[in-house]
């Protein structure tokens, strides 16, 4: 990494009183250590007090080794590991070392840790400097001493504060737990003011008790003569040792705080990678004047709290981009599906109780497709991040693209499976898709490790429908192309299907079935209406609480608009896809059946097999098949089968042993009219079955 130069804080060239004097002047150098990585870049001011030139360094800290003796860095490393260990903020060590002359320096490092959410050493990120004219060598040893035991007094404060702050999220959870009785009494501190840096100015997000804020202060520059602008803005505390010192030095600020009864007050600078974030104030009624040991002490707190404010800012910048991203990624709104009522519920996971709100990869869509179907998917994707947000976005658009071009359920699954294998991603999904034929009822479901439907049925009764399943999304690297069964299933007129995510129906220390017939016994008894069942649940999950998030999705079928002729079914058979002529085979014998024409039901089932294949073997594109009910002096089912070819169709002769060319002779048997019909770029070849008298209505 190129030196830093004369620039280690990275701030803007016109911030007021630039900080780099101060380090200059303090012998002071900075350094980040990448604990992953194994390199520590340093600054200039750094490279000066090891006495190393730059192209003497290559960050690696092997490299100081020529610098530093190795019984001075054996002991470096000893309390290194010892705070890495420990769990510990930070640590500091004096500690030897030997310029290009031979002569030996002392030096002190102080070093801040910074660890992910699982509490891993990740960084660490810390000052050096020269302390040679501070110690002796007798001295060094009656310091070390003695700065043995403040370590032990200051940790003992800094844990009390630490360990109240450790649960903290927000902001707003870091100023709750410092503005609270026992986080005063932990600071021993009789009133508290906290503001932030933003644009240039200090915003005041925390005063207490109530009542101690002075007008004018919430939002103050940074130039200003106020004793928090100028630890801001040296990144050094102000320690005020009476009140009139307070009243000599702040008059401004000291004319709101006489009725407070304030005789010291300590403001430190919130400092995070040399950086600062803002700053605190500690007003006391009680004490004049601060020790050495107590300076230490309220700098030692002050950089833990830093580090927990950062924490809970970066936590709620992350959330406010997961949850943006997520809110992207889900529909926006919900298509208007003729014959049905739908309904679709988001609830994000609740994560140490009211602490904040997580994120995940739960989703719902609803796909309106040709010929009064409608496709509906539920999933969840592993994780609960900005990643699995970000994949169940990629996920829902594939699925949406795959079911619009025409495809199958079964396949449909199949190649979302790919595309996410294929995504090089370590993440797997759950998921579950139906397409429903509203003017049959009739549903082909395909499930990738998910939940199985539910449905209630008109008299109001509940149960899960099981449904044949492959494996999750996504690991079709390890086991190869994955197969996903097509479960049929019927909804009747008033019967409603539900789909929800694992976060509906788990709870803690319960099993999963029981999780399925408690949530199957709630709907039951919930309300007709799709929103309001739907609202009901997701409040009933909501009181609940739990650390996952929640989808749901509710279609309720009605009957479509009584203008408009019987059934109708509609699907695409597409070549190279085996499995989709049989779908389409058992999808028109269940529709068939649904409309009173059982006894015909073979005669049309055959037909239709015959024209998708010669559509199949012929041409070199699609078949799409359309079933519908025509309403006359006669019902009659007509089967039509349209292509991209314009060639029409021509009788052949079989001869004896021939196992093709007897289509046009099987279709003209066993159909009571057909024909071909010319439809833009292609054709339509149609044939009709006249029903049975007055046939059972769907």
């Amino acid at each position: 990494m190129a030196d830093r130069g004369a620039n280690p804080l990275s701030l803007p060239d016109d911030w007021p009183d630039h900080p780099d004097p101060i380090l200059a002047l303090n012998r002071m150098g900075s350094f980040d250590w990448d604990l992953d990585a194994g390199v520590m870049q340093m600054d200039a001011q750094a490279h000066e007090i090891f006495d190393l030139r730059p192209d003497e360094y290559d960050d690696r800290p092997e490299s100081l080794g020529s610098r530093v003796p190795s019984s001075e860095a054996l002991r470096l490393d000893t309390v290194v590991s010892q705070a890495l260990k420990a769990g510990s903020e930070n640590y500091g060590a004096y500690f030897r070392l030997r310029r290009r002359d031979g002569s030996l320096r002392w030096t002190h490092t102080q070093g801040y840790i910074r660890r992910d959410e699982s509490g891993r050493p990740r960084r660490i990120i810390g000052i050096v400097r020269d302390a040679t004219q501070e110690l002796s060598d007798s001295e060094a040893r009656r310091e070390q001493a003695a700065q043995e035991d403040d370590r032990r007094r200051q940790t003992n404060v800094v844990q009390l504060t630490t360990a109240a702050l450790a649960h903290a999220r927000t902001v707003q959870d870091v100023i709750d737990v410092l503005k609270d009785t026992h986080g005063l009494t932990h600071l021993g501190a009789t009133s508290l003011v906290m503001g932030l840096v933003e644009a240039g100015r200090i915003r005041l997000i925390a005063e207490g008790p109530e009542g101690s804020l002075i007008p004018g202060t919430e939002v103050t520059g940074i130039e200003e003569p106020y004793p928090m602008s100028e630890a801001v803005r040296t990144l050094s505390p102000r320690f005020i040792d009476s009140p009139e010192e307070f009243a000599e030095r702040y008059p401004r600020l000291w004319q709101g705080l006489t009725g407070l009864d304030i005789t010291s007050a300590a403001y430190l600078p919130l400092i995070v990678q040399a950086h600062p974030i803002g700053a605190m104030g500690l007003l006391y009624s009680d004490r004049r004047g601060f020790s050495a040991e107590e300076r230490n002490i309220l700098v030692a707190l002050g950089s833990s709290i830093s580090q927990s404010l950062q924490r809970a800012m970066f936590y709620e910048q992350e959330m406010d981009l997961a949850q943006g991203l997520q809110q992207a990624m889900l529909p926006r709104t919900i298509p208007s599906v003729p014959g049905a009522d739908l309904a679709v519920r988001y609830r994000a996971a609740t994560i140490g109780g009211s602490l904040g709100r997580d994120i995940g990869g739960d989703w719902y869509d609803l796909i309106p497709l040709p010929g009064d179907r409608v496709g509906a998917v539920i999933g969840d994707v592993q994780g609960h991040d900005t990643h699995a947000a970000a994949v169940m976005g990629q996920l829902r658009i594939v699925l949406r693209a795959y079911a619009a071009e025409g495809h199958p359920p079964a396949t449909v699954m199949a190649r979302a499976s790919v595309f996410l294998d294929e995504l090089d991603t370590d993440r797997s999904a759950t998921c579950l898709y139906a397409e429903a034929d509203l003017s049959t009822g009739v549903l082909q479901v395909v499930r990738a490790g998910h939940l199985d439907p539910l449905v209630r049925r008109t008299d109001g009764s509940c149960r899960r429908v099981p449904v044949p399943g492959g494996l999750p999304l996504g690991l079709s690297a390890e086991f190869g192309r994955l197969d996903y069964p097509v479960g049929t299933m019927e909804l009747d007129p008033g019967d409603t299907l539900l789909l929800c995510t694992d976060g509906l129906v788990e709870q803690p220390g319960a099993d999963l079935d029981d999780g399925m017939e408690s949530l199957s016994a709630l709907i039951a008894a919930g309300p007709d209406d799709v929103r309001a069942l739907a609202d009901r649940l997701i409040d009933l999950a909501g009181e609940r609480g739990g650390g996952d998030d929640v989808a749901l999705l509710l279609l309720r079928r009605r009957a479509l608009d009584s203008a408009r002729p019987g059934g109708r079914l509609r699907q695409r058979v597409t070549p190279g896809e085996p499995e989709a002529l049989a779908e389409a085979r058992r999808l028109i014998r269940t529709a068939v059946g649904s409309w009173g024409a059982e006894d015909r039901a073979d005669e049309i089932e055959l037909v239709a097999d015959e024209m998708i294949t010669n559509v199949l073997m012929h041409t070199e594109g699609s078949a799409v098949v359309t079933l519908r009910v025509l309403d006359g002096t006669e019902r009659r089912v007509r089967v039509e089968v349209e292509d991209s070819s314009s060639a029409l169709p021509r009788r052949r002769e079989a001869g004896e042993s021939g196992v093709s060319g007897r289509g046009l002779l099987l279709i003209e048997t066993l159909t009571d009219v057909w024909g071909v019909e010319a439809r833009g770029s292609g054709k339509c070849v149609w044939s009709e079955f006249v029903m049975a008298k007055d046939p059972t209505p769907a």
